[in-house]
Protein backbone atom coordinates (compact mmCIF):
# COMPACT_ATOMS: atom_id res chain seq x y z
CA UNK A 1 0.00 0.00 0.00
CA UNK A 2 1.28 3.57 -1.50
CA UNK A 3 1.93 5.40 1.84
CA UNK A 4 0.11 8.40 1.93
CA UNK A 5 1.80 12.25 2.18
CA UNK A 6 1.27 13.95 5.38
CA UNK A 7 -1.07 17.65 5.11
CA UNK A 8 2.32 19.97 5.20
CA UNK A 9 4.01 18.06 2.42
CA UNK A 10 0.70 18.01 -0.19
CA UNK A 11 0.69 21.49 0.58
CA UNK A 12 4.02 22.69 0.33
CA UNK A 13 4.39 20.25 -3.20
CA UNK A 14 1.15 22.10 -4.42
CA UNK A 15 2.32 25.54 -4.06
CA UNK A 16 6.13 24.74 -5.58
CA UNK A 17 3.88 22.78 -8.59
CA UNK A 18 1.93 25.56 -9.45
CA UNK A 19 4.68 28.00 -8.93
CA UNK A 20 6.61 26.02 -11.66
CA UNK A 21 3.88 25.82 -13.83
CA UNK A 22 3.33 29.45 -13.41
CA UNK A 23 7.07 30.22 -14.45
CA UNK A 24 7.02 28.00 -17.15
CA UNK A 25 4.57 29.37 -18.60
CA UNK A 26 5.84 33.06 -18.41
CA UNK A 27 9.52 31.80 -19.75
CA UNK A 28 7.85 29.76 -22.67
CA UNK A 29 5.73 32.77 -23.64
CA UNK A 30 9.13 35.78 -23.08
CA UNK A 31 11.04 32.87 -25.10
CA UNK A 32 9.18 33.21 -27.87
CA UNK A 33 8.15 36.60 -27.99
CA UNK A 34 11.81 37.39 -27.53
CA UNK A 35 13.21 34.65 -30.42
CA UNK A 36 10.00 36.73 -32.79
CA UNK A 37 11.16 40.05 -31.61
CA UNK A 38 14.83 39.45 -32.83
CA UNK A 39 13.96 37.70 -35.98
CA UNK A 40 11.74 40.94 -36.80
CA UNK A 41 14.95 43.10 -36.78
CA UNK A 42 16.96 40.98 -38.63
CA UNK A 43 14.24 40.96 -41.14
CA UNK A 44 14.25 44.52 -41.33
CA UNK A 45 18.18 44.40 -41.43
CA UNK A 46 18.11 42.16 -44.68
CA UNK A 47 15.34 43.89 -46.43
CA UNK A 48 17.45 46.93 -46.16
CA UNK A 49 20.45 45.12 -47.34
CA UNK A 50 18.49 43.75 -50.19
CA UNK A 51 17.25 46.74 -51.45
CA UNK A 52 20.91 48.24 -52.18
CA UNK A 53 22.43 45.77 -54.45
CA UNK A 54 18.45 45.87 -56.48
CA UNK A 55 18.84 49.47 -57.51
CA UNK A 56 22.87 49.98 -57.84
CA UNK A 57 24.02 46.71 -58.68
CA UNK A 58 27.84 46.66 -58.01
CA UNK A 59 30.43 45.23 -60.32
CA UNK A 60 32.43 41.61 -59.49
CA UNK A 61 32.25 37.81 -58.08
CA UNK A 62 31.78 38.92 -54.32
CA UNK A 63 30.79 42.13 -54.24
CA UNK A 64 27.06 41.26 -52.64
CA UNK A 65 28.51 40.28 -49.50
CA UNK A 66 30.97 42.61 -48.60
CA UNK A 67 29.07 45.29 -48.51
CA UNK A 68 29.55 47.92 -45.26
CA UNK A 69 27.48 46.72 -41.91
CA UNK A 70 26.76 43.50 -42.90
CA UNK A 71 27.29 41.07 -40.48
CA UNK A 72 29.97 38.83 -40.67
CA UNK A 73 28.91 34.95 -42.55
CA UNK A 74 26.54 36.29 -44.48
CA UNK A 75 25.78 34.16 -47.60
CA UNK A 76 24.78 35.90 -51.16
CA UNK A 77 24.50 34.36 -54.52
CA UNK A 78 22.98 35.63 -58.18
CA UNK A 79 22.08 34.41 -61.50
CA UNK A 80 22.53 35.58 -65.04
CA UNK A 81 19.91 37.25 -66.79
CA UNK A 82 17.52 34.82 -68.03
CA UNK A 83 18.57 31.76 -66.00
CA UNK A 84 17.05 29.22 -63.90
CA UNK A 85 19.17 29.26 -60.84
CA UNK A 86 22.55 30.84 -58.82
CA UNK A 87 25.70 30.50 -60.69
CA UNK A 88 27.46 31.11 -57.98
CA UNK A 89 27.23 32.15 -54.18
CA UNK A 90 30.04 33.42 -51.79
CA UNK A 91 29.77 33.87 -48.14
CA UNK A 92 31.26 36.65 -46.02
CA UNK A 93 34.34 35.71 -43.97
CA UNK A 94 36.11 37.59 -41.04
CA UNK A 95 39.40 39.18 -41.72
CA UNK A 96 42.39 41.11 -40.17
CA UNK A 97 41.60 43.73 -42.31
CA UNK A 98 39.04 46.60 -41.99
CA UNK A 99 37.10 44.91 -45.28
CA UNK A 100 35.92 41.39 -44.69
CA UNK A 101 36.80 38.65 -47.47
CA UNK A 102 34.25 36.38 -48.81
CA UNK A 103 34.44 32.28 -49.81
CA UNK A 104 32.31 30.50 -52.29
CA UNK A 105 29.42 28.06 -51.46
CA UNK A 106 29.15 24.84 -52.30
CA UNK A 107 27.01 23.39 -54.85
CA UNK A 108 25.02 22.00 -52.01
CA UNK A 109 24.63 25.15 -50.26
CA UNK A 110 23.23 26.89 -53.58
CA UNK A 111 20.84 24.26 -53.77
CA UNK A 112 19.57 25.33 -50.71
CA UNK A 113 19.68 29.06 -51.07
CA UNK A 114 17.65 28.35 -54.59
CA UNK A 115 14.51 27.16 -52.51
CA UNK A 116 14.30 30.71 -51.21
CA UNK A 117 10.66 31.78 -52.64
CA UNK A 118 11.29 34.69 -55.22
CA UNK A 119 8.39 36.74 -53.05
CA UNK A 120 10.54 40.20 -51.56
CA UNK A 121 10.12 38.34 -48.21
CA UNK A 122 12.27 37.10 -45.29
CA UNK A 123 12.85 32.71 -45.54
CA UNK A 124 14.47 30.97 -43.08
CA UNK A 125 16.94 28.23 -44.66
CA UNK A 126 19.19 26.13 -43.79
CA UNK A 127 22.25 25.75 -45.20
CA UNK A 128 23.80 22.27 -45.39
CA UNK A 129 27.41 22.63 -42.44
CA UNK A 130 26.71 26.87 -42.23
CA UNK A 131 23.52 26.42 -40.42
CA UNK A 132 20.65 28.31 -40.45
CA UNK A 133 19.67 31.58 -42.05
CA UNK A 134 17.04 34.40 -43.01
CA UNK A 135 17.13 35.01 -46.81
CA UNK A 136 15.23 36.99 -49.30
CA UNK A 137 15.28 37.13 -53.23
CA UNK A 138 15.11 40.03 -54.96
CA UNK A 139 11.98 40.22 -56.57
CA UNK A 140 13.66 40.40 -60.23
CA UNK A 141 15.27 37.19 -59.03
CA UNK A 142 18.89 38.49 -60.21
CA UNK A 143 19.98 37.44 -56.27
CA UNK A 144 19.62 35.79 -53.03
CA UNK A 145 21.12 37.41 -49.75
CA UNK A 146 20.90 35.95 -46.30
CA UNK A 147 21.58 36.58 -42.94
CA UNK A 148 22.73 34.02 -39.75
CA UNK A 149 20.40 33.23 -37.29
CA UNK A 150 23.50 32.20 -34.89
CA UNK A 151 23.13 35.78 -33.00
CA UNK A 152 19.34 35.40 -32.44
CA UNK A 153 20.11 31.48 -31.35
CA UNK A 154 22.75 32.15 -29.21
CA UNK A 155 20.46 35.53 -27.82
CA UNK A 156 17.57 32.97 -27.19
CA UNK A 157 19.59 29.95 -25.70
CA UNK A 158 20.94 32.28 -23.12
CA UNK A 159 17.95 33.46 -21.77
CA UNK A 160 16.76 30.27 -21.40
CA UNK A 161 19.55 29.26 -19.71
CA UNK A 162 19.13 32.30 -17.02
CA UNK A 163 15.08 31.03 -17.20
CA UNK A 164 15.73 28.16 -15.73
CA UNK A 165 18.49 29.01 -13.53
CA UNK A 166 16.67 31.30 -11.88
CA UNK A 167 13.30 29.39 -11.63
CA UNK A 168 15.18 26.68 -10.14
CA UNK A 169 16.75 28.91 -7.57
CA UNK A 170 13.19 30.30 -7.02
CA UNK A 171 11.46 27.13 -6.81
CA UNK A 172 13.92 25.32 -4.17
CA UNK A 173 13.47 29.21 -1.98
CA UNK A 174 9.73 28.65 -2.22
CA UNK A 175 9.66 25.00 -1.14
CA UNK A 176 12.05 26.00 1.88
CA UNK A 177 9.98 29.35 2.85
CA UNK A 178 6.55 27.43 2.29
CA UNK A 179 7.58 24.11 4.63
CA UNK A 180 8.09 26.54 7.52
CA UNK A 181 5.41 28.87 6.99
CA UNK A 182 2.72 25.63 6.40
CA UNK A 183 4.68 24.23 9.70
CA UNK A 184 4.06 27.19 12.02
CA UNK A 185 0.85 27.35 10.29
CA UNK A 186 0.39 23.92 11.36
CA UNK A 187 1.50 24.19 14.46
CA UNK A 188 -2.09 24.81 16.73
CA UNK A 189 -3.02 21.50 14.46
CA UNK A 190 -0.29 19.43 15.82
CA UNK A 191 -1.17 20.75 19.48
CA UNK A 192 -4.26 19.45 18.94
CA UNK A 193 -3.90 16.19 17.54
CA UNK A 194 -1.78 15.83 20.20
CA UNK A 195 -4.17 16.38 22.99
CA UNK A 196 -6.53 13.96 21.26
CA UNK A 197 -3.60 11.56 21.47
CA UNK A 198 -2.99 12.07 25.01
CA UNK A 199 -6.72 11.82 26.08
CA UNK A 200 -7.20 8.57 23.70
CA UNK A 201 -4.21 7.22 25.56
CA UNK A 202 -6.09 7.65 29.24
CA UNK A 203 -7.55 3.86 30.40
CA UNK A 204 -11.07 5.16 29.79
CA UNK A 205 -12.86 1.35 29.79
CA UNK A 206 -13.95 1.25 33.41
CA UNK A 207 -13.29 3.14 36.98
CA UNK A 208 -12.83 6.64 37.75
CA UNK A 209 -11.31 8.98 35.57
CA UNK A 210 -9.80 12.30 36.02
CA UNK A 211 -10.86 14.98 34.19
CA UNK A 212 -9.99 15.03 30.33
CA UNK A 213 -7.62 17.09 29.08
CA UNK A 214 -8.83 20.18 27.10
CA UNK A 215 -7.64 21.66 24.11
CA UNK A 216 -6.27 25.85 25.06
CA UNK A 217 -7.96 28.32 24.29
CA UNK A 218 -5.23 29.93 21.85
CA UNK A 219 -6.42 26.59 19.53
CA UNK A 220 -9.60 26.86 20.36
CA UNK A 221 -10.68 30.50 18.23
CA UNK A 222 -13.80 29.73 16.26
CA UNK A 223 -12.44 31.91 13.44
CA UNK A 224 -9.82 30.06 12.64
CA UNK A 225 -10.36 26.79 10.86
CA UNK A 226 -8.02 25.24 13.27
CA UNK A 227 -9.33 26.66 15.89
CA UNK A 228 -12.86 25.40 15.01
CA UNK A 229 -11.22 22.09 15.08
CA UNK A 230 -9.74 22.50 18.76
CA UNK A 231 -13.22 24.11 19.45
CA UNK A 232 -15.00 20.90 18.09
CA UNK A 233 -12.75 18.46 20.38
CA UNK A 234 -13.19 20.77 23.32
CA UNK A 235 -17.16 19.77 23.09
CA UNK A 236 -16.49 16.32 22.40
CA UNK A 237 -14.34 16.13 25.51
CA UNK A 238 -17.13 17.59 27.04
CA UNK A 239 -19.90 15.50 26.11
CA UNK A 240 -17.53 12.52 27.38
CA UNK A 241 -16.23 13.34 31.00
CA UNK A 242 -19.78 13.79 31.52
CA UNK A 243 -20.88 10.71 30.22
CA UNK A 244 -17.61 9.15 32.00
CA UNK A 245 -18.72 10.63 35.26
CA UNK A 246 -21.85 9.42 34.81
CA UNK A 247 -21.26 5.81 33.63
CA UNK A 248 -18.54 6.18 37.32
CA UNK A 249 -21.53 7.49 39.37
CA UNK A 250 -23.97 4.67 38.78
CA UNK A 251 -21.36 2.11 38.78
CA UNK A 252 -20.82 3.42 42.33
CA UNK A 253 -24.37 3.03 42.94
CA UNK A 254 -24.80 -0.80 41.87
CA UNK A 255 -21.60 -1.70 43.21
CA UNK A 256 -22.51 0.16 46.76
CA UNK A 257 -25.97 -1.77 46.12
CA UNK A 258 -24.64 -5.55 45.78
CA UNK A 259 -22.56 -4.97 48.95
CA UNK A 260 -25.09 -3.61 50.54
CA UNK A 261 -27.79 -6.17 49.23
CA UNK A 262 -25.28 -8.95 49.52
CA UNK A 263 -24.26 -8.25 53.61
CA UNK A 264 -28.18 -7.80 54.03
CA UNK A 265 -28.99 -11.21 52.18
CA UNK A 266 -26.46 -13.43 54.31
CA UNK A 267 -28.61 -13.26 57.37
CA UNK A 268 -31.92 -14.22 56.27
CA UNK A 269 -30.20 -16.98 53.99
CA UNK A 270 -28.11 -18.33 57.52
CA UNK A 271 -31.90 -18.13 59.01
CA UNK A 272 -33.71 -19.95 56.14
CA UNK A 273 -30.77 -22.74 56.23
CA UNK A 274 -31.05 -23.18 59.75
CA UNK A 275 -34.88 -23.27 60.09
CA UNK A 276 -35.19 -25.96 56.76
CA UNK A 277 -32.39 -28.09 58.66
CA UNK A 278 -33.81 -28.21 62.00
CA UNK A 279 -37.36 -28.67 60.59
CA UNK A 280 -36.01 -31.67 58.70
CA UNK A 281 -34.15 -33.19 61.60
CA UNK A 282 -37.17 -32.39 63.95
CA UNK A 283 -39.39 -35.34 64.16
CA UNK A 284 -40.42 -38.94 62.43
CA UNK A 285 -44.02 -37.21 61.05
CA UNK A 286 -42.59 -35.55 58.15
CA UNK A 287 -42.68 -37.22 55.14
CA UNK A 288 -40.08 -38.03 52.24
CA UNK A 289 -41.54 -35.32 50.28
CA UNK A 290 -41.38 -32.94 52.71
CA UNK A 291 -37.45 -34.36 53.62
CA UNK A 292 -36.83 -34.00 50.14
CA UNK A 293 -38.33 -30.35 49.64
CA UNK A 294 -36.72 -29.40 52.89
CA UNK A 295 -33.04 -30.40 51.56
CA UNK A 296 -33.56 -29.06 48.38
CA UNK A 297 -34.50 -25.62 50.19
CA UNK A 298 -31.17 -26.04 52.48
CA UNK A 299 -29.44 -26.73 49.12
CA UNK A 300 -30.77 -23.73 47.06
CA UNK A 301 -29.79 -21.82 50.29
CA UNK A 302 -26.72 -22.82 50.53
CA UNK A 303 -26.63 -22.31 46.21
CA UNK A 304 -27.67 -18.41 47.09
CA UNK A 305 -25.13 -18.14 49.96
CA UNK A 306 -22.46 -18.40 48.09
CA UNK A 307 -23.73 -16.28 44.90
CA UNK A 308 -24.48 -13.46 47.97
CA UNK A 309 -20.75 -14.23 49.00
CA UNK A 310 -19.28 -14.42 45.97
CA UNK A 311 -20.92 -10.51 45.17
CA UNK A 312 -19.19 -9.40 48.53
CA UNK A 313 -16.36 -10.68 47.63
CA UNK A 314 -16.04 -8.96 44.35
CA UNK A 315 -17.92 -5.60 45.29
CA UNK A 316 -14.74 -5.64 47.97
CA UNK A 317 -12.27 -6.21 45.24
CA UNK A 318 -13.68 -3.40 43.01
CA UNK A 319 -13.51 -0.71 45.65
CA UNK A 320 -10.14 -1.51 46.57
CA UNK A 321 -11.17 -2.92 50.16
CA UNK A 322 -9.54 -5.68 52.20
CA UNK A 323 -10.68 -9.04 50.83
CA UNK A 324 -10.31 -11.39 54.21
CA UNK A 325 -14.00 -12.52 55.82
CA UNK A 326 -12.79 -12.08 59.12
CA UNK A 327 -10.91 -8.56 58.94
CA UNK A 328 -13.34 -5.34 59.16
CA UNK A 329 -11.21 -2.79 59.26
CA UNK A 330 -9.28 -1.73 55.85
CA UNK A 331 -5.71 -3.04 56.57
CA UNK A 332 -4.76 -4.92 53.07
CA UNK A 333 -4.09 -8.34 52.48
CA UNK A 334 -2.58 -10.22 54.72
CA UNK A 335 0.99 -11.17 52.69
CA UNK A 336 3.19 -13.97 54.51
CA UNK A 337 5.75 -16.19 52.60
CA UNK A 338 3.57 -18.96 51.28
CA UNK A 339 4.45 -22.33 49.56
CA UNK A 340 1.86 -23.02 46.82
CA UNK A 341 2.83 -26.69 46.68
CA UNK A 342 0.91 -27.59 49.68
CA UNK A 343 -2.37 -25.60 48.48
CA UNK A 344 -2.00 -26.87 45.21
CA UNK A 345 -2.03 -30.71 46.64
CA UNK A 346 -4.84 -29.73 48.97
CA UNK A 347 -6.51 -28.25 46.35
CA UNK A 348 -6.49 -30.99 44.10
CA UNK A 349 -7.31 -33.94 46.80
CA UNK A 350 -11.03 -31.73 47.39
CA UNK A 351 -11.20 -31.61 43.30
CA UNK A 352 -10.82 -35.42 43.65
CA UNK A 353 -13.17 -36.39 46.06
CA UNK A 354 -15.77 -34.15 44.29
CA UNK A 355 -14.88 -35.27 41.22
CA UNK A 356 -14.21 -38.60 40.92
CA UNK A 357 -14.78 -39.26 37.42
CA UNK A 358 -11.96 -37.14 36.38
CA UNK A 359 -8.11 -38.45 36.51
CA UNK A 360 -6.39 -36.05 38.37
CA UNK A 361 -2.47 -35.54 37.93
CA UNK A 362 -0.69 -33.17 39.72
CA UNK A 363 2.97 -32.16 39.06
CA UNK A 364 5.13 -30.04 41.62
CA UNK A 365 8.75 -28.62 41.92
CA UNK A 366 11.24 -30.50 44.42
CA UNK A 367 12.19 -27.16 45.71
CA UNK A 368 9.47 -25.12 47.79
CA UNK A 369 7.14 -22.49 45.32
CA UNK A 370 7.29 -19.52 47.50
CA UNK A 371 4.98 -16.28 46.71
CA UNK A 372 4.41 -12.98 48.86
CA UNK A 373 0.55 -14.01 49.38
CA UNK A 374 -2.39 -14.18 51.41
CA UNK A 375 -2.38 -18.17 51.54
CA UNK A 376 -6.85 -18.72 51.76
CA UNK A 377 -7.03 -16.30 48.90
CA UNK A 378 -4.84 -18.62 46.75
CA UNK A 379 -6.47 -21.41 47.56
CA UNK A 380 -9.82 -20.10 46.95
CA UNK A 381 -7.88 -19.29 43.07
CA UNK A 382 -7.05 -22.83 42.95
CA UNK A 383 -10.35 -24.40 44.21
CA UNK A 384 -12.15 -22.42 41.94
CA UNK A 385 -9.75 -23.44 38.71
CA UNK A 386 -10.53 -26.90 39.52
CA UNK A 387 -13.48 -26.53 39.99
CA UNK A 388 -14.22 -25.12 36.76
CA UNK A 389 -12.27 -27.67 35.26
CA UNK A 390 -14.35 -30.61 37.09
CA UNK A 391 -17.58 -29.21 36.29
CA UNK A 392 -17.55 -28.12 32.61
CA UNK A 393 -15.57 -31.39 31.32
CA UNK A 394 -17.22 -35.08 30.96
CA UNK A 395 -15.98 -37.97 33.10
CA UNK A 396 -13.16 -39.21 32.26
CA UNK A 397 -11.51 -35.90 31.40
CA UNK A 398 -7.77 -35.98 32.58
CA UNK A 399 -7.15 -32.44 34.78
CA UNK A 400 -3.40 -31.62 35.06
CA UNK A 401 -2.39 -29.22 38.27
CA UNK A 402 1.10 -28.15 38.01
CA UNK A 403 3.69 -25.48 39.61
CA UNK A 404 6.56 -24.35 38.04
CA UNK A 405 9.31 -21.47 38.05
CA UNK A 406 9.90 -19.18 35.26
CA UNK A 407 12.04 -16.27 36.25
CA UNK A 408 10.87 -14.27 39.00
CA UNK A 409 7.82 -15.53 38.71
CA UNK A 410 5.68 -18.74 39.92
CA UNK A 411 3.18 -20.34 37.54
CA UNK A 412 0.32 -22.27 38.46
CA UNK A 413 -0.97 -24.25 35.55
CA UNK A 414 -4.58 -26.29 35.12
CA UNK A 415 -5.07 -28.21 32.42
CA UNK A 416 -7.82 -30.13 30.75
CA UNK A 417 -7.98 -32.60 27.33
CA UNK A 418 -11.71 -31.74 27.78
CA UNK A 419 -13.77 -30.01 24.29
CA UNK A 420 -12.07 -27.24 24.94
CA UNK A 421 -13.74 -22.89 25.25
CA UNK A 422 -14.85 -21.55 21.77
CA UNK A 423 -13.09 -19.33 20.22
CA UNK A 424 -15.55 -16.51 20.26
CA UNK A 425 -15.90 -16.96 24.09
CA UNK A 426 -12.41 -16.85 24.81
CA UNK A 427 -11.87 -13.01 25.58
CA UNK A 428 -15.16 -13.08 27.98
CA UNK A 429 -14.64 -15.99 30.54
CA UNK A 430 -12.97 -13.32 33.50
CA UNK A 431 -16.36 -11.89 33.12
CA UNK A 432 -19.12 -11.92 35.82
CA UNK A 433 -21.88 -14.63 35.18
CA UNK A 434 -20.18 -15.80 31.81
CA UNK A 435 -21.70 -18.53 30.89
CA UNK A 436 -20.89 -20.64 27.32
CA UNK A 437 -24.87 -21.66 27.38
CA UNK A 438 -27.43 -18.73 27.10
CA UNK A 439 -30.15 -19.79 29.36
CA UNK A 440 -29.84 -18.88 32.75
CA UNK A 441 -29.97 -22.09 34.21
CA UNK A 442 -27.78 -23.32 36.74
CA UNK A 443 -27.65 -27.48 36.18
CA UNK A 444 -23.80 -27.72 36.93
CA UNK A 445 -24.35 -25.41 40.49
CA UNK A 446 -22.36 -23.16 39.76
CA UNK A 447 -22.75 -18.99 40.32
CA UNK A 448 -20.81 -17.90 37.37
CA UNK A 449 -18.31 -15.77 39.14
CA UNK A 450 -15.60 -18.04 40.37
CA UNK A 451 -13.38 -16.74 37.19
CA UNK A 452 -14.31 -13.65 37.60
CA UNK A 453 -12.81 -13.99 41.37
CA UNK A 454 -9.92 -15.63 40.30
CA UNK A 455 -8.82 -13.06 38.06
CA UNK A 456 -9.89 -10.40 41.07
CA UNK A 457 -7.55 -12.25 43.45
CA UNK A 458 -4.63 -12.69 41.28
CA UNK A 459 -4.48 -9.31 40.04
CA UNK A 460 -4.82 -7.80 43.48
CA UNK A 461 -1.77 -9.88 44.60
CA UNK A 462 0.74 -8.37 41.51
CA UNK A 463 0.15 -11.32 39.33
CA UNK A 464 -1.77 -12.30 35.83
CA UNK A 465 -4.15 -15.19 34.85
CA UNK A 466 -4.72 -16.17 31.08
CA UNK A 467 -6.06 -18.65 29.34
CA UNK A 468 -5.71 -20.59 26.06
CA UNK A 469 -7.69 -23.29 24.37
CA UNK A 470 -8.41 -25.16 21.69
CA UNK A 471 -10.73 -28.66 21.10
CA UNK A 472 -8.99 -31.10 23.44
CA UNK A 473 -6.74 -28.84 25.75
CA UNK A 474 -7.63 -25.55 27.74
CA UNK A 475 -4.94 -24.12 29.79
CA UNK A 476 -5.16 -21.94 32.87
CA UNK A 477 -2.03 -20.03 34.20
CA UNK A 478 -1.57 -18.19 37.02
CA UNK A 479 1.67 -15.76 37.80
CA UNK A 480 2.50 -14.78 40.79
CA UNK A 481 5.60 -12.71 41.66
CA UNK A 482 8.04 -15.17 43.69
CA UNK A 483 9.19 -14.37 47.17
CA UNK A 484 11.69 -12.33 47.98
CA UNK A 485 15.23 -14.29 48.32
CA UNK A 486 14.00 -17.02 45.92
CA UNK A 487 16.86 -16.91 42.85
CA UNK A 488 15.07 -14.85 40.07
CA UNK A 489 12.45 -13.19 42.56
CA UNK A 490 12.26 -9.42 42.91
CA UNK A 491 13.78 -7.80 46.18
CA UNK A 492 10.36 -6.76 47.28
CA UNK A 493 6.93 -7.74 46.89
CA UNK A 494 5.06 -7.10 44.36
CA UNK A 495 2.55 -4.71 45.67
CA UNK A 496 -1.30 -5.34 44.31
CA UNK A 497 -2.93 -2.71 41.90
CA UNK A 498 -5.89 -1.20 44.37
CA UNK A 499 -8.70 -0.36 42.28
CA UNK A 500 -10.13 3.26 42.79
CA UNK A 501 -11.67 3.70 45.97
CA UNK A 502 -15.80 4.13 45.42
CA UNK A 503 -18.10 7.22 46.63
CA UNK A 504 -18.99 5.06 49.98
CA UNK A 505 -17.68 2.09 51.89
CA UNK A 506 -18.68 -0.88 51.41
CA UNK A 507 -19.72 -2.79 55.12
CA UNK A 508 -17.66 -6.18 55.50
CA UNK A 509 -19.42 -8.32 57.65
CA UNK A 510 -18.00 -12.38 58.69
CA UNK A 511 -19.83 -14.65 55.81
CA UNK A 512 -21.05 -18.39 56.85
CA UNK A 513 -18.87 -20.87 55.63
CA UNK A 514 -20.68 -22.55 52.37
CA UNK A 515 -20.85 -25.95 53.00
CA UNK A 516 -19.07 -28.44 49.84
CA UNK A 517 -20.76 -30.11 47.13
CA UNK A 518 -22.06 -33.95 48.06
CA UNK A 519 -19.54 -36.36 46.35
CA UNK A 520 -18.75 -40.02 47.04
CA UNK A 521 -16.64 -41.13 49.56
CA UNK A 522 -13.29 -40.63 48.53
CA UNK A 523 -10.28 -43.23 49.47
CA UNK A 524 -8.05 -42.03 52.60
CA UNK A 525 -5.35 -39.68 52.11
CA UNK A 526 -3.00 -38.06 54.48
CA UNK A 527 -4.35 -35.09 55.96
CA UNK A 528 -2.65 -31.83 56.61
CA UNK A 529 -4.45 -28.90 58.17
CA UNK A 530 -7.52 -27.78 56.20
CA UNK A 531 -7.33 -24.37 54.54
CA UNK A 532 -9.95 -21.45 55.23
CA UNK A 533 -13.30 -22.38 53.94
CA UNK A 534 -13.55 -20.74 50.13
CA UNK A 535 -16.12 -19.08 48.06
CA UNK A 536 -18.64 -21.17 45.41
CA UNK A 537 -16.96 -22.58 42.81
CA UNK A 538 -16.17 -21.25 39.46
CA UNK A 539 -17.83 -21.36 36.22
CA UNK A 540 -16.90 -20.44 32.42
CA UNK A 541 -18.80 -20.27 28.95
CA UNK A 542 -18.59 -24.61 27.97
CA UNK A 543 -21.56 -25.39 26.41
CA UNK A 544 -21.72 -28.45 28.94
CA UNK A 545 -24.89 -30.52 30.61
CA UNK A 546 -24.21 -31.86 33.95
CA UNK A 547 -27.12 -33.92 36.24
CA UNK A 548 -27.96 -32.34 39.28
CA UNK A 549 -26.58 -33.36 42.57
CA UNK A 550 -29.47 -35.71 44.43
CA UNK A 551 -30.79 -33.39 47.34
CA UNK A 552 -31.82 -36.15 49.58
CA UNK A 553 -28.91 -35.93 52.36
CA UNK A 554 -26.88 -33.03 53.45
CA UNK A 555 -23.54 -32.97 51.87
CA UNK A 556 -20.52 -33.80 53.92
CA UNK A 557 -17.13 -32.15 53.55
CA UNK A 558 -14.32 -34.09 52.18
CA UNK A 559 -11.17 -34.58 54.61
CA UNK A 560 -8.91 -32.11 54.21
CA UNK A 561 -5.29 -33.57 52.45
CA UNK A 562 -1.84 -33.22 52.72
CA UNK A 563 1.17 -32.84 50.55
CA UNK A 564 1.67 -36.12 48.63
CA UNK A 565 3.93 -38.56 50.52
CA UNK A 566 7.74 -39.13 49.32
CA UNK A 567 6.64 -42.20 46.90
CA UNK A 568 5.14 -40.38 44.08
CA UNK A 569 6.96 -41.30 40.85
CA UNK A 570 8.87 -38.78 39.08
CA UNK A 571 7.61 -37.31 36.19
CA UNK A 572 8.88 -38.30 32.90
CA UNK A 573 11.27 -35.66 31.65
CA UNK A 574 9.19 -34.79 28.28
CA UNK A 575 6.20 -34.16 30.53
CA UNK A 576 8.08 -31.42 32.44
CA UNK A 577 8.27 -27.73 31.70
CA UNK A 578 11.90 -26.99 29.99
CA UNK A 579 12.25 -23.75 32.40
CA UNK A 580 10.98 -25.44 36.00
CA UNK A 581 13.08 -27.62 38.34
CA UNK A 582 11.90 -31.73 38.36
CA UNK A 583 8.58 -32.34 39.34
CA UNK A 584 6.81 -34.85 41.21
CA UNK A 585 3.47 -36.70 39.65
CA UNK A 586 0.04 -37.95 40.75
CA UNK A 587 -1.85 -39.46 39.25
CA UNK A 588 -5.14 -40.63 40.99
CA UNK A 589 -8.51 -41.63 39.64
CA UNK A 590 -12.15 -42.50 41.60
Amino acid sequence: MRRRWSLRTRLVVSAVALIAVVVAVIGTVTTIAMHSNLERQLDKQLMAAAQRPDHDPMGGDRSIVQQPGLPIGTVGGRTVVGGDGLVDGVKSVATPGARPDSSPLGDDQLGALESVPRDGNAHTVSLPGLGDFRAISSSSGTFVLGFPLTGVQSTVTTLIVVEVCVTAAGLLAAAITGTALVGMALRPLRRVAATATRVSELPLHSGEVAPLERVPDAEADPRTEVGQVGAALNRMLGHVGSALAARQQSETRVRQFVADASHELRTPLASIRGYAELTRRGGEETGPDTRHALGRIESEARRMTGLVEDLLLLARLDAGRPISYESTDLSPLTYESTDLSPLVVDAVSDARAAGQGHTWRLELPDDPALVPADGARIHQVLVNLLANARTHTPPGTTVTARVRREGGWVVVEVLDDGPGIPAELLPYVFERFARGDASRSRHAGSTGLGLAIVQAVVVAHGGAVTVRSVPGRTEFAVRLPAAPGVPGAPAAPVAPAAPAAPAAPVAPAAPAAPAAPAVPAAPPVPTIPAHPPTGSEASHPRHQHHPQAPPSAPPASPPPTSHPPTTHCPAPPDSQPPDSQPHHRLTTQG
